[in-house]
């Protein structure tokens, strides 16, 4: 399928993101600011991989777009 290796490459970089920021959360002091913070990032950093699955599974292109949102120029 076209494509395909791109949405391989995709998921691998969504998970070491991901796995980055548990990193990152990981390493960041115990204070109460810190942890607030960071499990915001841990959050949004974490859910990438999720939405990026969620638009592969698009039934058109357009749908894909819909849900991944808009592509910057050049990309497309």
């Amino acid at each position: 399928m076209r494509g395909e290796g791109k949405h391989e490459d995709l998921q691998i970089r969504t998970k070491e993101f991901a796995l980055q920021v548990i990193g990152m959360y990981s390493a960041l002091p115990k204070s109460t600011e810190a942890r607030v913070l960071g499990k915001q990032v841990l959050r949004s950093g974490t859910s990438v991989g999720a939405n990026c699955r969620e638009a592969s599974r698009a039934r058109s292109k357009p749908e894909f777009i819909a849900k991944i949102g808009e592509l910057p120029q050049g990309t497309r």
